[in-house]
């Protein structure tokens, strides 16, 4: 695989497919961690004279124009953080586009709208999505590959047009990669996973995958009480995917043979309603035993008991990879289980991944140091296919 390092910029117009997917309160970015994860590769581009084109989706649009989901706040942001002004083009392709890009000089950037205001980006026809990769080609002579959050997705941007361009990674997707073998290949033992989140069908690749490679799997969140449910404890209105019990009591099995630890909560904070999120409300919620939560509680998090539990499992690892909350980290009242693993982690003596996504939010948001960290990712989805052993779209197609 390419490295920009292999490319020769200056005077070209060089696409670069990003992850700006940042969350939004109206128009107020809440979490800039993907735009400042992608800003070296663009401001190393832009400083040796290229005219750089970033392009990036945000949310859901249903293939059509949508000003919730512009990409101006974004454009905005980036422009604070590279210290130089970032040009806006109105749509992806058409004359919004086209002018901008033609204005631009070596060393100046540029942003496109949303790429998912337009059909073809999604697509699961090839031919269609085939024509929106010709037109973004035609905006650029190079293609650089750093949005590593949508490295997994079969989209124009991602896969069709590397195809159409000479391409290359940018450092993020370098970086990914390279933390990410290190969780594959030649692992330093003992290996601990933590995994969180609210459904178990999210990780059951992930999980299928790290039995053959893992020394203890560490399970909270709200995935962790369809585990419990296995195991034939009552957990009250917990969050249950009750489909998922026979994968879920295979697996225990298969990590007792195999010698694989699975460490599941044994006291949760609950309480008998979600709480609300937007008004912090003091939720009140009280501790129980994870094997016996009653009928009119659900849990929302990990006890005081295993926060200990999950530490001193965490505290003579050599590596770690942790994807998913341990609770409803966003309230206060259910903050501490999550942070008490990202605790552990700079505590450990481990290289420690964090695996983007939610876990990636929490930890910005409970204000620890990102450096604290081996390695914070920017890509939830992707990191878990990578590390089920699926090949991933984008990552394929910036291969030669």
């Amino acid at each position: 695989m390419k490295t920009i390092d292999d490319l020769q910029v200056a005077g070209k117009r060089v696409f670069v497919r990003a992850d700006l997917n940042v969350p939004l309160d109206g128009t107020t970015i809440t979490d800039d961690g993907r735009i400042r994860a992608v800003l070296p590769t663009i401001a190393r581009l832009a400083e040796a004279g290229a005219k750089v084109i970033v392009a990036s989706h945000l949310g859901r649009p249903k293939g059509a124009p949508d000003p919730k989901f512009s990409l101006a706040p974004a454009a905005a942001r980036l422009g604070e953080l590279l210290g130089r002004d970032v040009a806006f083009a109105s749509d992806t392709v058409d004359d919004g586009a086209r002018s901008t890009v033609e204005g631009l000089a070596g060393g100046q950037v540029a942003v496109l709208e949303n790429l998912r205001f337009n059909p073809g980006e999604t697509s699961k026809d090839d031919a269609e999505r085939g024509a929106f990769a010709d037109r973004l080609a035609a905006l650029a002579d190079l293609y650089v590959g750093d949005g590593f959050g949508a490295v997994h997705r079969k989209h124009a941007s991602v896969y069709d047009l590397p195809a159409r361009l000479p391409h290359a990674a940018g450092g993020l997707i370098a970086t990914e990669v390279g933390v990410l073998k290190k969780l594959t290949e030649d692992v330093k033992r003992p290996y601990a996973v933590v995994l969180g989140g609210a459904k178990v069908s999210d990780k059951l690749g992930v999980i299928d995958h790290l039995l053959g490679k893992a020394d203890r799997i560490l399970i909270g969140g709200g995935m962790a009480y369809t585990f419990l449910k296995a195991q034939g404890y009552e957990i009250g209105g917990s969050l249950l995917q009750e489909d998922q019990i026979p994968a879920v009591r295979e697996y225990l099995s298969r990590a007792k043979e195999q010698g694989v630890e699975f460490v599941l909560p044994v006291d949760v904070l609950a309480a008998a309603e979600f709480p609300d999120l937007h008004a912090k409300a003091p939720a009140n919620p009280v501790t129980v035993s994870g094997d016996a939560i009653p009928a009119d509680l659900q849990g929302l998090d990990i006890g005081p008991e295993t926060r200990k539990l999950f530490a001193s499992k965490l505290a003579d690892a050599a590596t770690v990879f942790w994807n998913g909350p341990m609770g409803v980290f966003e309230h206060p009242d259910y903050a501490e289980g999550t942070r008490a693993v990202a605790q552990a982690l700079i505590d450990s003596p481990a290289f420690s991944v964090v695996g983007g996504g939610d876990s990636a939010a929490a930890v910005r948001q409970l204000g620890f140091d990102e450096n604290a960290f081996g390695h914070i990712s920017t890509g939830g989805g992707a990191s878990l296919e990578y590390l089920e052993g699926k090949t991933l779209p984008g990552l394929a197609a910036l291969e030669d």
